[in-house]
């Protein structure tokens, strides 16, 4: 099977696949086949169908994991093999009795039993075809994202995959077709950085002018008008229209399109945990997880007991063929920094706030006493950061070549108020990165920023209160920025 090495902002892209799919239904949960009122802006609620916890996925993300957790093993999900042991994932999660699932797919796990092969369960679901009369529910559409991710190096590959994987749940030809379509559409926006035209895909399309109509129309036609999206071509023309319909700021954040393109898609309304999922998986494609604000990340979880960092893991070893990456990330249980440091671990209590430590990463290793949240702006091991203390990562490259942190305004913005919503919460935050030098004085400046204290000042003390700090030329610029939009207000 063809494999690729990625660069850093592939792999982002690539991880932006699986989380922001999740954070799309997440979202999208508390309002599946309710009103939507007009101006709606999403949250993470909770509540829906199936009662779920704000920040909690539905069966959208518990099967994509399913898919990924074998995709993460290095599995060509072609194989008889690997589409067994989705199957058997499929299975244990159905065993579970989840709060929401599809009829289509009820029907046909229900069927399979609890312990299918894949050709078992495919056969189930061609049964369930040939009884109903159709299949084409938009069920295997909504969970495809990792299929695409464990065949980036081969298209035709990918779409037997696609097609294969699909199979197992929805027999009709157009389900599998479109799972497929998406499957490259998500390909291309990984590998390039940018959204697909039908051009990008045709060579490897399945019936071609059927779809480039499919899309074309999609593309023409405003996103309400595609509010039949439980079936697998209406829930594809409903997120692909919310996505082209949904302009990429001019100033600011580009990147904020990928929240904006959600909104649009869940204030379609009808099945909008599955419509803005299947949005997620190719907005993360495109804009990468750096873009999923950590509002959404620190709420997210949901089946096989998951959080944030299992998301990850699961993508990030499904794009890679099971291959870690820097430092055995992220199937190390510690990363050793000892050699990054100066001639002493930094730690300080921020200039302007006490209840707040900036550091370097070997302060992990012996907390400061009370902190019970660390954001952390460097790669760490799984279990680096003890279980009871709450952990967010941020992807801040400290390189200031500008391709290095394409979203560097929104991470520095976002990590940044990720610390003052902590603060406001009464925990007590760790900032840290390798060895506090550049990336950890960028937000810990950007933090006194929000807190009122101009840039002079900000940038002078909390540089004092850390031996050998000095952010890059690329993030005091970023800064810089920042301080002219809290001035603004």
């Amino acid at each position: 099977m063809a494999r690729m090495n990625l660069t850093s902002a592939q792999l982002d892209r690539a991880v932006g696949v699986v989380l922001a799919s999740a954070a799309g239904d997440a979202l999208g949960a508390g309002y599946e086949f309710a009103e939507i009122p007009a101006g709606l802006v999403p949250e993470m609620i909770g509540g829906g169908l199936g009662g779920f916890a704000p920040g909690e996925w539905t069966d959208d993300t518990a099967q994509a994991l399913a898919i990924a957790e074998v995709a993460a093993d290095g599995l060509d999900l072609r194989t008889p093999d690997a589409l067994d042991r989705i199957a058997t994932r499929f299975a244990d999660w159905y065993a579970g009795g989840p709060a929401d699932v599809g009829v289509q797919t009820s029907e046909v796990l229900r069927r399979a039993g609890r312990r299918p092969t894949g050709a078992a369960m495919a056969e189930a679901a061609r049964r369930v075809h040939e009884f109903r009369g159709r299949s084409a529910g938009n069920g295997s559409l909504m969970r495809t994202g990792p299929v695409a991710l464990a065949h980036l190096g081969d298209p035709g590959a990918l779409v037997e995959a696609a097609r294969a994987v699909g199979a197992l749940t929805h027999h009709e030809e157009v389900a599998r077709d479109a799972c497929a379509v998406w499957c490259l559409m998500i390909r291309h926006a990984v590998l390039t950085g940018d959204l697909p035209s039908f051009e990008d895909i045709a060579p490897w399309c399945p019936n071609p002018a059927y779809w480039r109509g499919v899309l074309t129309e999609a593309e023409t036609a405003a996103p309400t008008a595609f509010a039949t999206n439980a079936w697998a071509v209406g829930a594809l023309q409903a997120a692909w229209s919310a996505i082209t319909h949904t302009p990429v700021p001019t100033h600011g954040d580009a990147c904020e399109h990928l929240v904006d393109a959600l909104t649009a898609a869940i204030r379609i309304g009808h099945d909008t945990d599955t419509v803005a999922a299947i949005a997620g998986a190719l907005l993360g494609a495109r804009w990468g997880a750096s873009a999923v604000p950590a509002r959404w990340r620190r709420l997210l979880h949901g089946w096989p007991g998951a959080t944030v960092r299992d998301l990850e893991r699961w993508a990030h070893l499904a794009a890679t063929g099971g291959r870690p990456g820097a430092h055995g990330w992220p199937l190390t249980e510690h990363i050793d920094y000892t050699d990054w440091q100066g001639p002493a671990p930094a730690l300080a209590r921020h200039p302007h706030d006490p209840g707040v430590w900036l550091s370097s990463a070997t302060a992990l290793d012996n907390l400061p006493d009370g902190v019970d949240a660390v954001v952390s702006l460097c790669l760490v091991g799984d279990r680096q950061v003890p279980a009871r203390v709450e952990q967010v990562g941020f992807r801040l490259i400290d390189v200031p070549d500008r391709d290095a942190n394409p979203h560097l305004d929104f991470v520095i913005s976002d990590a940044a108020r990720t610390v003052a919503a902590m603060r406001a919460e009464g925990r007590t935050v760790l900032v840290h990165c390798v060895a506090a030098q550049s990336r950890t004085p960028t937000i810990g400046i950007a933090y006194a920023l929000r807190n009122g204290v101009d840039l002079d000042r900000a940038t002078a003390e909390v540089c004092a209160a850390l031996p050998y700090a000095r952010p890059n030329r690329a993030f005091r610029a970023s800064l810089k920025r920042l301080a002219k939009k809290e001035a603004r207000g």
